[in-house]
């Protein structure tokens, strides 16, 4: 007997802990099983989206734990006697016999655990349901130009912060704001741990407020290797997925320390800037004679032009009396000019040019590799692939014409072209 006694005391906390956490399980799933799958088919039902995207975030589910945690909570006396006062107040001797017969501080583990339950709870509801609101901001139209998932990590690590200060004053029993005026004197080290944090935050603020960078623009950050489009924006980071499917990871705060190119004006303009030049051999640049005139205008494009200018000119050396032999003191018409004319004529006459922005065809600063060309339009369509090809068209032509005009491009001497010359020479 004296044995059975022995483990009766033990025997009995011990099954009854059983029981408690089996019952406590039962809740859970009993609460899970009916409540959570009642919500869900409602959800399932309406029309809203917003209760489906609660459900998909466990928002019901993270708080189906309450049961198992209140039942936790209010049994945990099973092993403490009914009391009017503290325990500290009670004798030594009134101390020992209730311990013979109570595990006394089984009912403060059990309530601090409950505690702590609690708080892992609230901590679990409140960063689903952040979750869940995120995903229903960025349904809206204002996520895309006012993206939130920075502030939202920054209040989760808030969050986390109190939640870790509350469980560990439960465990100590100690008042929670005597902690926090402690952690006073760690302010140095906690900046230097949240350094990026607090500078992410800084650089969220100043992005989503000057309108800097949203979810789907084109930026360009070469310090950081960045070519693409942004898909994602938090605290710490900002990342970038590459036309070549990479992703690049950019610190948030560097994109106000550094420069960036954001191409969304280009995206949101008119049209899609084409910035190149020929380079024409400067030799083959002369005044045309009547056989280039004559050839020259039968082309539609500039036959009148060419009639037009040649009048004019004509004119303009009868005035000043100046005969035809005399081509260095009168006007002319060059070549180069007449291609120049050709090109603005024929670009504001392509379908895919915007004639309505900056439309330029000039000369730029001649140099060892001949005099550039430069035009200076806005294709109509902007995506890349349909850009590069109309570009592409574009200075098709312009290289296949050129020789119609007695020009020729500048082409640095290859070794073919040394082949010929040397056996021109034999």
């Amino acid at each position: 007997m004296d044995g059975l006694e022995m483990f009766a005391k033990p025997g009995a906390a011990f099954i009854t802990l059983i029981v408690l956490v089996f019952l406590a399980w039962l809740g859970h799933f009993l609460t899970r099983k009916i409540f959570v799958g009642i919500v869900t088919r409602i959800a399932r039902r309406t029309k809203t989206k917003w209760d489906d995207v609660l459900v998909k975030r466990k928002v019901f589910r993270n708080l189906a734990h309450l049961v198992p945690a209140f039942i936790l909570y209010y049994a945990a006396d099973f092993s403490s006697p009914v009391i009017h006062q503290e325990l500290s107040e009670l004798s030594q001797n009134a101390l020992n016999m209730l311990s013979q017969d109570y595990y006394l501080g089984l009912a403060s583990f059990l309530t601090k655990t409950a505690q702590v339950y609690f708080v892992l709870i609230f901590i679990f509801v409140v960063s689903s349901f952040l979750n869940a609101g995120l995903d229903i901001y960025n349904t809206t139209p204002y996520a895309q130009h006012r993206p939130i998932k920075g502030y939202i990590q920054l209040f989760k690590i808030l969050m986390f912060s109190l939640a870790g200060i509350l469980i560990v004053s439960i465990l100590l029993e100690r008042d929670p704001t005597v902690l926090l005026a402690g952690l006073g004197a760690m302010g140095a080290v906690l900046l230097l741990v949240f350094k990026d944090s607090i500078l992410g935050f800084v650089a969220s603020i100043q992005l989503s407020g000057n309108n800097m960078v949203k979810i789907g623009d084109w930026v360009e950050m070469r310090s950081h290797g960045a070519d693409g489009t942004v898909i994602d924006i938090t605290l710490n980071t900002v990342k970038v997925q590459n036309w070549d499917r990479t992703i690049s990871t950019i610190p948030t705060y560097a994109m106000v320390s550094e420069s960036f190119i954001n191409w969304k004006g280009m995206e949101e303009s008119g049209g899609r800037r084409i910035k190149r030049a020929v380079n024409i051999d400067m030799t083959s640049i002369k005044l045309c004679d009547t056989a280039l005139m004559n050839r020259l205008e039968k082309f539609l494009l500039i036959r009148d032009y060419v009639r037009e200018k040649e009048n004019e000119i004509k004119e303009y050396n009868i005035r000043k009396n100046i005969s035809d032999e005399d081509i260095i003191s009168g006007r002319r018409q060059t070549n180069v000019g007449i291609f120049r004319k050709y090109l603005e004529v024929y670009l504001q006459q392509h379908p895919m040019v915007n004639n309505d922005m900056t439309f330029l065809v000039r000369h730029l600063h001649p140099t060892e590799k001949g005099l550039p060309i430069e035009i200076y339009v806005f294709c109509k369509d902007k995506a890349w692939n349909r850009y590069e090809s109309i570009q592409a068209d574009i200075f098709d032509h312009i290289l296949a014409v050129i020789p119609e005009f007695d020009l020729r491009i500048f082409q640095e001497p290859s070794g073919a072209d040394f082949s010929r010359a040397f056996s021109k020479l034999q």
